[in-house]
Order: C-alpha cells, then sequence, then structure tokens
C-alpha cells in the first residue's frame, strides 16, 4: 500500500532535484554570453580597489557574542504568538514559558560566568 506513494515520492525527489540541475547545465551555456576579461574578473568592492587580504583574522568573541544574539533573538520570535495567545493558554502556558524564559536565563548566567559578553 506505501510501496506506491514512497515510489512517487523518491520519483518526484530526483526529478525536483535533477531536472533543474540538467537544465541549467544544459541551457546555461547556450543563454549565457562567456566573454572573460581582466576586468570582469577582478574582486569588485564598491567600485573601488581592493585594500590588503581578504581573509582577515577575527576573534572568536565576536562569533560568540553573534551566537548569543542569534538565540535570544529567536526567543522573541517564541515570545510574540505566545503573548497573542496569553488568554487562551492560560495557567499553563504561562507556566511554560516561565520554564522557557528560565532556560534561557540559565544560559545566559553561564555566558556572562564564562565572560563571553566582555569586549576587550
Amino acid at each position: 500500500m506505501y510501496a506506491n506513494s514512497f515510489l512517487f515520492v523518491i520519483l518526484f525527489l530526483i526529478l525536483g532535484i535533477l531536472l533543474p540541475i540538467a537544465t541549467v547545465m544544459v541551457i546555461g551555456p547556450i543563454l549565457r554570453p562567456s566573454n572573460p576579461s581582466a576586468a570582469k574578473t577582478s574582486t569588485y568592492e564598491s567600485g573601488l580597489e581592493p585594500v590588503g587580504d581578504a581573509r582577515a583574522r577575527y576573534n572568536v568573541r565576536y562569533y560568540l557574542f553573534a551566537l548569543l544574539f542569534v538565540a535570544f533573538d529567536v526567543e522573541i520570535v517564541f515570545l510574540y504568538p505566545w503573548a497573542v495567545e496569553y488568554h487562551a493558554l492560560g495557567l499553563y502556558g504561562f507556566g511554560e514559558m516561565i520554564l522557557f524564559i528560565a532556560l534561557l536565563l540559565i544560559g545566559l548566567i553561564y555566558a556572562w560566568k564564562k565572560k563571553v559578553l566582555e569586549w576587550k
């Protein structure tokens, strides 16, 4: 019973992946022009010649700070629908959100103790 459905899923996945790739590989070179020159292959940086190496090193603290920002930004995505449906969820929904915020506060305190939030 499910084998027939499974066959359709596999067929659609294969066609959905291979057909666009084959189209781009076959029709792409025919439609797009290919006139490489030194000006076209140079790096474009706001109309100016690039200065320095593109592979600059950054401190790991910046990445950790960015990850914390994303984590707390996602928290807002979960808080907004909860606030809209607060009355419908009742006390159970309130308790669940308190638990969610408590877990995030534990993570924030951990990051604070590890001195991730300090700029030096």
